[in-house]
């Protein structure tokens, strides 16, 4: 599997200037800072919706793709089909394993609330864990702050509430990372 960023939509000026209309102020000339930029990830305010993303995988496996496509609002999906009449193979003999690709176009808030299922160690599978890490690698260059804010549930929350808990939440490790996003809030 690996993934190939395609591209962005939407401008963190735009993103400033669509929050300064929500609270009645005028458009500024400003580009944000990268502090403002993360608290308005962190506060999740709607027009972080702005920021849209493009990317492909390529060589995922179906079942991770599968994964995926569970999302469905702030994300579009496009993937390789496995149709009978568009493949000449008959899909009952096509495994789970079978390689796609599958392209996303992806806003800030989906991208958000994503990771907080996909980098769960306890209740995602780990392949699927390893494919969301991918794509969040792709654009950290581009987004290091949006990155930042990109944790497992029990981070966001503070707290573990699966039925069936990996335990994650009571190690030093789970308290350390707990602790920097945190800080992130008052920094």
């Amino acid at each position: 599997m690996f993934i190939r960023f395609l591209g962005s939509k939407g401008t963190w000026k735009e993103v400033l200037n669509s929050a300064r209309t929500t609270v009645n102020k005028a458009e500024g000339k400003r580009e944000p800072s990268p502090r403002w930029k993360k608290q308005v990830l962190l506060c999740e305010h709607s027009p972080i919706r702005q920021l849209i993303f493009k990317a492909k995988w390529y060589e995922l496996k179906s079942w991770i793709s599968v994964h995926l496509v569970r999302h469905w609002v702030g994300i579009l999906h496009f993937v390789r089909t496995q149709r009978s009449d568009r493949t000449g193979i008959a899909r009952d003999d096509l495994p789970q394993s079978n390689f796609v690709e599958h392209e996303i176009e992806v806003n800030a808030q989906a991208i958000i609330n994503i990771s907080r299922r996909r980098l769960c160690t306890g209740c995602a599978a780990p392949e699927t864990v390893v494919t969301w890490t991918a794509f969040l690698s792709s654009i950290k260059d581009f987004e290091p702050e949006l990155v930042s804010v990109c944790v497992p549930e029990c981070v966001y929350r503070g707290w573990c509430f699966e039925f069936n808990s990996c335990g994650y939440f009571k190690t030093e490790k789970y308290q350390q990372i707990l602790l920097k996003y945190r800080e992130n809030i008052n920094n």
